[in-house]
């Protein structure tokens, strides 16, 4: 199988996230950055399908050039190869952006089995862009997976919702969007470390792709933030002392609140 795993550089969950002044877009500078957590298990969904059908592995990223940190983490869990878009005129990209730059990126894979993403990133999370990629790729989209197996020419997968559990079947190739009860991904060994320091990987930009800047980047967004402000610091909470009438007084400030 020829699978594609797309991976995103974030922004550390355990640092402090902010907006830049200039243009109130995430800061990534502005905090520790790491492989998305949802896309370490996108690439160990990869690695498990090659050991059982074979072929071959290729991560897709999309982001500045530190993000060749997060696309090595990949290629030492086992994948082959990348392909890595960088060029500053996608700063600002929005969803629709991202999922058609990706989509050229694929473009310059041969052939592709099945492409395979996180259901969402942390630093965003609009959940859309496997969606959009595979309506822009042609093919079919099986998307909030916890369970995924290829049949020859066929990938069934179980997606869990507060409905029950759905079975879904697609003829390959296909896009498969992974949630967090997929699997556990495996840690890099020193080995994979040292082997992902030769492994190819292609670095393109916008014109590589046949894209013109004017159609990527905060520009081409059909969504901008306009204004922000850093959260409020948070304020001091009210103290009931319990003279006998604790209960009271809590309930009475529970009505000032309008929460009862």
């Amino acid at each position: 199988m020829n699978i594609v795993v797309l991976v995103k550089q974030v922004p550390d969950t355990w640092s402090e996230r902010k907006l830049a002044d200039a243009d109130h877009t995430l800061d990534r500078e502005s905090a520790d950055a790491v492989l998305d957590e949802i896309n370490e298990r996108a690439v160990e969904e990869a690695l498990l399908l090659q050991e059982a059908h074979g072929g071959e592995v290729t991560v897709v990223a999309m982001g500045p050039d530190r993000a060749t940190d997060a696309i090595r983490k990949a290629l030492s869990m086992g994948a082959d190869k990348a392909v890595h878009v960088s060029d500053e005129a996608l700063h600002g990209s929005d969803a629709l952006t991202t999922a058609k730059v990706l989509a050229k990126a694929i473009g310059t894979i041969e052939g592709f089995d099945l492409v395979i993403a996180g259901n969402e990133a942390t630093d965003g999370r609009a959940g859309a862009v496997p969606a959009m990629l595979a309506e822009l790729l042609g093919v079919p989209q099986v998307t909030q997976v916890r369970k995924l197996t290829v049949e020859g020419g066929t990938v069934k997968a179980e997606r869990e919702t507060d409905e029950g559990v759905a079975h879904l079947e697609a003829s390959l190739p296909a896009v498969v969007s992974v949630n967090e009860k997929i699997n556990e991904p495996r840690y890099p060994s020193f080995k994979g470390i040292m082997a992902a320091k030769k492994k190819p990987v292609s670095k393109l930009t916008v014109a590589d792709l046949g894209l013109d800047a004017g159609e990527v980047g905060l520009g081409a967004a059909w969504s901008q933030v306009l204004e922000s402000a850093p959260k409020p610091p948070r304020g001091a909470g009210q103290r009931v002392e319990d003279s006998g009438d604790g209960g009271s007084k809590i309930a009475a400030y529970l009505v000032d609140q309008k929460l009862i």
